[in-house]
């Protein structure tokens, strides 16, 4: 990603909305606090392959919790549909 310049910023905040201007006023204020970013925020900042790996290992997770919790879900969603 390119440098950004406070110029570029600020050419960027006077084409906002008069109405938007606290939503961008509260993302900077944020950002100006140093206060830790949101999960979201930190994935996007990987790598694709750091991200790759993440969603690797996550989806390798929820198989394993879909095998172990099969037997539940199928209990559960069996049976018969009762129609008034």
């Amino acid at each position: 990603m390119k440098t950004i310049t406070y110029a570029e910023v600020q050419q960027l905040v006077a084409k906002i909305p008069e109405t938007e201007l606290p939503l961008a006023y509260c993302l900077l204020a944020e950002l100006a606090a140093g206060e830790t970013q949101s999960p979201q925020a930190a994935f996007m900042r990987l790598s694709v392959d750091e991200r790759r790996e993440v969603l690797a290992q996550q989806a390798e997770q929820m198989k394993t919790h879909y095998e172990e919790t099969a037997d539940e879900r199928t209990e559960w969603q069996t049976g018969d549909f009762i129609s008034d």
